[in-house]
C-alpha cells in the first residue's frame, strides 16, 4: 500500500493482567476507509481506541509496541494528548451531541482550539454542515437544540462536529447501529465523500455496511488481526479460514 497515513507496529494492549490486543502489524493508508469486523469482544473498538489514546483514562491500560500517524508517535509520552486528538477525530455508537445549539456544537471545538473570529466560526460550521449532508436540514434553526434533532441528524451533527478542527484522520465506533436504515444509508453517502479529504477507521458488526463502503478490511478474532486486504478479497475470497467462517456466517 502506498502513502501510508498510520501504520501500527508490534502493538500490544494489556488491561490489567489482561492481554487483549496481541502483536497486531497493520497499516491504514491515506484517504480510504477501513473497516475492522469481527465478533463481539473481539477487540476492534479497543484498536480503534488506542488510536487516540483513549486508553490513557485506564489506570490498568499497559500499551507496547508503536502506532505513527505519518512521523508522529502517537504513544510517546511526549507527545501531545489534545494533539493527536485535533488530527484524529471521534464519533461513538450512539450520537452524543452538546446540550447546546446545533450552531455552537460545531462552533465548539473551533472556539477551544483559538479560533475567536466569529465570521470565520460561521463560514466553518456552514462549511462542516454541507459536507456532513445536514445543512439544508438545519440551516434555518441553527439556534435549535441539537437534542432536538432525529437520531440520524445528531449523528450526521456529530460528524460535522467531529471535523470541524480539520482532523486529518476520523474513528467511527459503530456509527449506525442505532439508526434507521434510511439515516445508515446517509451516514454510508457522508462516509464516502469525506474519504476524498479524511482517513476513515469504521468499527461495524454490519457486513453488508463494511461491502459497501470500505477500501480494507480488517478481520479481528480474540484479539489479533487474522486477516487484512481489499475488502473484496476479505468477503470473496479469504485466505484463512477462520476469516471463511466469519464472513460465511458460522459464528459471531
Amino acid at each position: 500500500m502506498e502513502n501510508i497515513k498510520i501504520a501500527i507496529r508490534d502493538f500490544n494492549l494489556h488491561f490489567g493482567s489482561k492481554h487483549v490486543l496481541k502483536n497486531i502489524n497493520i497499516e491504514f493508508p491515506a484517504n480510504k476507509i477501513v473497516a475492522l469486523i469481527g465478533p463481539s469482544g473481539c477487540g476492534k473498538s479497543t484498536l480503534l481506541r488506542s488510536l487516540n489514546r483513549m486508553h490513557d483514562l485506564s489506570p490498568d491500560a499497559r500499551l507496547e509496541g508503536d502506532i505513527l500517524l505519518e512521523d508522529l508517535h502517537l504513544l510517546h509520552p511526549r507527545t501531545d494528548v489534545v494533539a493527536i486528538r485535533r488530527k484524529v477525530g471521534m464519533v461513538f455508537q450512539r450520537p452524543n451531541p452538546f446540550p447546546k445549539s446545533i450552531y455552537e456544537n460545531v462552533a465548539y471545538g473551533l472556539r477551544l482550539t483559538g479560533t475567536h473570529n466569529e465570521a470565520d466560526i460561521r463560514a466553518r460550521v456552514e462549511s462542516c454542515l454541507q459536507q456532513s449532508y445536514i445543512w439544508e436540514e438545519t440551516k434555518d434553526e441553527l439556534q435549535k437544540s441539537a437534542l432536538q434533532l432525529s437520531g440520524g441528524q445528531q449523528q450526521r451533527l456529530c460528524i460535522a462536529r467531529a471535523i470541524a478542527v480539520e482532523p486529518e484522520v476520523i474513528l467511527l465506533d459503530e456509527p449506525c447501529s442505532a439508526l434507521d436504515p434510511i439515516s445508515t444509508a446517509k451516514i454510508e453517502d457522508l462516509l464516502l465523500e469525506l474519504k476524498n479529504r479524511y482517513t476513515i477507521v469504521i468499527v461495524t458488526h454490519n457486513m453488508q455496511q463494511a461491502q459497501r463502503v470500505a477500501d480494507f478490511t480488517a478481520f479481528m478474532y480474540l484479539g489479533e488481526v487474522i486477516e487484512y486486504g481489499p475488502t473484496d478479497q476479505i468477503f470473496n475470497h479469504p485466505q484463512q479460514m477462520l476469516t471463511r467462517n466469519y464472513v460465511e456466517g458460522h459464528f459471531g
